[in-house]
Order: structure tokens, then C-alpha cells, then sequence
């Protein structure tokens, strides 16, 4: 059986590396072409030099691009979006993985991009791409959205408590995320200088985080709302910079309507992910690692959840962990594309991580 041919446009930055590490080992894909406007007729190690010896691949200009059976976007924000007809012209499905079509609502996306966007009438048909709560819609996707890494985390850890209607939606939500430095791409700038960056432990956004508004349409969501309906609950979202250069770690509070115990607790986290592959409870009583630890999750797609329960406050902390390149980016891409085509969603997605590192 022949394979299906993808290619990836924006294949330059850290996502796109990523994605090029991944679908080269795919069994069921060819990848055809990488574009990058900077890189054109280089070879791919020059820009990722992990991949040296493991393809003779060189960039394309993305003008060169030819037709293939699903194309992936790695490209800054705004970009796709100015270009989608081209992009769906040249591929039956298109994976983007920036922001432009995370949102459905045009509203939503102009109060926290604070633009008008380019594609309005496709963001009703762009299917959110996070298989744990849209893998139906994935089944027939032609436009599928990449999630943002802190979002990614946040949604996870906290969708199976919408999901059981046990939060108190009139107390704020608050999210803290800790976020590495390969988040901000490969292109250099002030912030991530090693001067200034190195030893940092930098509040970058402590109000007005886009990533808000990804958890508004999806906690909405699986909350029983409609899907132009967000979550009506105050969201409290900080986002601050460590001295990691891959991993996401968030820590949520989330006030709960009446009295639970651990064990009503652990039976809501089971029956929401007891059967995802990527999805790990982390919890243990003692040790270094007893709660989530994006250190070990590097290179790998899983998303580890954990929890405590404080019963005088009526106040469950979430912990989720996860690689920012990964199950933040390119691995969840990834998972999506498998799940678009009905193959297992863990193809080509098997790397553990590592212990030490």
C-alpha cells in the first residue's frame, strides 16, 4: 500500500523540526517537501541538525510547493490565515498548527487577538485538535487547528471536572503556567538572549494571555455549552518564563460546588482518561516524581495529570506537565493527523522520554 505524501510549510522554526523528526519515521507517510522563505535549497540539518544523515530532504521555497495528500503549517501568526486558499488548494486536508483557527467565534478571536481575522467563514469549520475531546470531528476533518502549549495543558487537566459539573463557575478559575524557552521560537530576541535569559524565572504575561480564550471555548464546551457559547466564569490566566528550554508545567485552581473526597475525584480523572494513550495520572504519595514533571516528558507526547484536594477550601489544584514542542505542538498535531485517518493514535508518537536527563 502506497503511503500518503505530506509536506510541511514553515519547516524552519522548533514545530517544524519537530514535525519533520516525527513524519520521518512514520510508517504510513512520505514526507515530499519542507518550505522555509530563509532555508530554500539548504538541507534540513542545517536548520535542525538532530536530523543530519537521517534524510537527504532540502527546504523548498514555499512557492515551489506541489499538491500532496495533507499538508501541515507551521508558519508565524496571521500567516496561514492570509493564504488558507492556496494552502487547501494544494492539499484535501491542512493541519495549522499557529493560532489562527483555534477559535470558532470571529468575536472571541478579535477580542483576543485584537484583529479582525483573515477567514472568518472557516473558523465554524476548523476542528479543534485535541483528539481527547474532538476525536469524532477529526474523523472528517479537511481544516484542523493546532492547540496552544499551555492551553493544551490547562484543557487536560481540567476538562473532566466540567465535564462532571462539579465546579463552582461563580469563584474565578486561576491558571498559572510555567512555560521553557523554546516556546517563544527559534528566531532570537532580547528576552531570550542567554544574558538576560539564563537563571530567569520571568512573569512575561501575568494578565491577558490568548491561551485564555482557548480554555473559555473548550471548558464551555465540554461543560454542555453550545459552540459559539464560552465559559461564563472568570478566568484568571499567568504565564511566566523558567530556565527550561522544552516543558510546560500548570498548577489550576478549581473551587468545587459541594464537599468531594480523592476517591470521587480519582473515579472522574479514570473514566475521562482510563483509556487515552497519551494521557498519564500522576500521583503518588512520596518520591521526587509524585506529582506531573515536564523535565521527564521531554521528546515525548504525553500530558501527565495529577491533583490535590483541600477540603476546608473546597479547592481542587491541578498539576498537567507536558513537552511544549510536543503534546504542546507537533506530537499533538501528530496524534490528530492519525486520528484523521483512523490509523492508532500512538504512530509514530512511541518515544517515552528520558530518565535522567
Amino acid at each position: 500500500m502506497s503511503r500518503l505524501r505530506v509536506s510541511i510549510v514553515g519547516g524552519s522554526g522548533y514545530t517544524g523540526g519537530e514535525l519533520a523528526r516525527l513524519l520521518l519515521f512514520h510508517p504510513e507517510v512520505e514526507l515530499v517537501q519542507v518550505a522555509s522563505g530563509s532555508r530554500a535549497g539548504q538541507y534540513l540539518h542545517s536548520a535542525h541538525p538532530n536530523l543530519r544523515k537521517l534524510t537527504s530532504i532540502r527546504f523548498c521555497h514555499p512557492d515551489d510547493l506541489t499538491s500532496c495528500d495533507a499538508l501541515f503549517l507551521c508558519l508565524p501568526h496571521g500567516v496561514s490565515s492570509e493564504a488558507i486558499e492556496r494552502y487547501q488548494s494544494l492539499a484535501p486536508r491542512v493541519i495549522d498548527l499557529a493560532g489562527d483557527f483555534r477559535l470558532r467565534s470571529a468575536e472571541l478571536y478579535e477580542d483576543w487577538y485584537g484583529e479582525t481575522h483573515n477567514a472568518p467563514e472557516l473558523l465554524s469549520k476548523a476542528v479543534y485538535g485535541m483528539p481527547e475531546l474532538h476525536r469524532d470531528e477529526l474523523r472528517e476533518a479537511t481544516l484542523v487547528s493546532g492547540t496552544g502549549c499551555m492551553a493544551t495543558a490547562a484543557i487536560l487537566g481540567l476538562a473532566p471536572l466540567y465535564r462532571a459539573g462539579v465546579v463552582n463557575t461563580s469563584i474565578p478559575l486561576v491558571v498559572d503556567a510555567k512555560v521553557g524557552s523554546s516556546a517563544s521560537g527559534a528566531t532570537p530576541g532580547a528576552s531570550s538572549h542567554h544574558p538576560d535569559r539564563s537563571g530567569a524565572v520571568r512573569s512575561f504575561q501575568p494578565t491577558g494571555h490568548r491561551h485564555t480564550a482557548e480554555l473559555l471555548q473548550e471548558l464551555g464546551l465540554v461543560s454542555g455549552n453550545e459552540p459559539d457559547e464560552q465559559l461564563d466564569q472568570i478566568i484568571a490566566f499567568s504565564a511566566t518564563s523558567v530556565e527550561l528550554v522544552r516543558g510546560v508545567l500548570i498548577t489550576a485552581h478549581v473551587f468545587v460546588r459541594e464537599l468531594l473526597d480523592e476517591r470521587a475525584l480519582w473515579r472522574i480523572y479514570r473514566e475521562a482518561y482510563g483509556q487515552e494513550p497519551f494521557i498519564r495520572l500522576v500521583k503518588e504519595r512520596s518520591g521526587v516524581y509524585r506529582y506531573p514533571e515536564p523535565k521527564i516528558l521531554a521528546g515525548s507526547n504525553y500530558c501527565d495529570i495529577g491533583f490535590e484536594y483541600e477540603p476546608e477550601q473546597q479547592r481542587v489544584v491541578v498539576i498537567a506537565a507536558l513537552d511544549n514542542l510536543m503534546k504542546g505542538a507537533a506530537g499533538n498535531a501528530v496524534q490528530s493527523f492519525n486520528a484523521m485517518y483512523g490509523w492508532d493514535e500512538t504512530t509514530g508518537l512511541g518515544f517515552p522520554g528520558l530518565h535522567p536527563i
